[in-house]
């Protein structure tokens, strides 16, 4: 895995209430293959984790949403947690930056409560993917084809279900990361 991603810089879009361990797996998988994992979140200074219900460490932001450019990233995470994911589907400018990766069909991964987000920008549609079950019927009707599995790969979208598929999630991040066109996959 190490190299696989080597200087690929990639948007992590998280805010206060974030699942701990679904900002932190990612983030380092992401840094052992090499990628520039940058935090971008609704507000600047510092933002609290949340392991469950409970408060957890703090994490510097790297970048505000409203100054974050999509163009500027080759991928984006959106790790879970359901305040977290609640947060960020009520912010406008969240919202835009999401929809502009999709756009841009560049490679997105979400877990847990973050496809909430995903239902906001409008771009679940036709799509098949998981997530945390209690926003299976959100995503149904927003026109995705939800299932219970650990990881799903659709196009340019990895979605997980929870911390338990972490392992998972993180290896299938860096595959499907490594395949977009700012990937390093030319030594496969």
């Amino acid at each position: 895995m190490a190299g696989e991603l080597d200087g690929m810089k990639v948007a992590v879009l998280a805010t206060d209430g974030v699942e701990q361990v679904e900002l932190e797996r990612p983030w380092q998988t992401l840094e052992e293959a090499g990628a520039e994992p940058e935090l971008v979140s609704l507000d600047g200074g510092a933002i609290t984790m949340y392991q469950h219900i409970d408060k957890g460490d703090q994490k510097r932001v790297d970048t505000t949403v409203a100054s974050a450019d999509p163009e500027d990233y080759a991928a984006l995470v959106l790790p879970g947690g359901v305040i977290n994911g609640d947060f960020v589907r009520a912010d406008a400018d969240a919202v835009a930056f999401v929809k502009a990766f999709f756009d841009a069909d560049k490679p997105v991964a979400a877990i847990c409560h973050a496809p909430w987000v995903l239902a906001e920008a409008d771009v679940v549609r036709g799509r098949r993917m998981t997530s945390w079950p209690s926003l299976q019927t959100d995503l149904r009707n927003a026109g995705a084809k939800w299932v219970d599995e650990e990881v799903v790969v659709d196009g340019n979208l990895v979605t997980s279900r929870n911390p338990d598929d972490l392992d998972a999630f993180s290896a299938a991040i860096v595959e499907q990361f490594a395949q977009s066109p700012d990937g390093d996959d030319e030594d496969e």
